[in-house]
């Protein structure tokens, strides 16, 4: 597995009892955003995950509308302007707690969600199963 995240995310990422190791939650700016890469060649799927305060939200990185990622600079899905996931194909906006688009091409649509969990150790996981 590799990450948008950088090399410090790569280092911190191993199997964990509850799941796969992402990255620590304080690697995660409040508000903020931050892409992985899991697995390889044809296997991989990039996904990312948005903190709010102490919770994260997975997402699959492809837009309901045209299957294109959803960042448009490494690890940024944020928009300023509203707070809200943006599409930086045609700017629609996705709730970050729960995926739905409110805004744009796809609005009634969501984005695909990916299970997450922060272990005791303030880890982020990506839950297996």
């Amino acid at each position: 597995m590799t990450g948008t995240g950088g090399a410090g995310a790569a280092m911190t990422q191993a199997l964990c009892g509850a799941g796969r190791v992402l990255c620590r939650l304080e690697e995660i700016e409040d508000g903020e955003g931050k892409g992985f890469t899991l697995g390889q060649g044809l296997e991989a799927r990039d996904i990312f995950v948005v903190r709010e305060g102490g919770r994260v939200f997975g997402y699959v990185n492809a837009c309901p509308h045209r299957g294109t990622p959803l960042d448009w600079q490494n690890d940024r899905f944020i928009s300023d302007a509203t707070g809200l996931i943006m599409c930086a194909t045609h700017g629609a906006l996705f709730e970050i707690e729960d995926g739905a688009c409110v805004a744009g091409p796809c609005a009634g649509q969501c984005l695909e969600p990916v299970a997450l969990s922060v272990d005791g150790a303030g880890r982020v996981l990506r839950v297996e199963g």
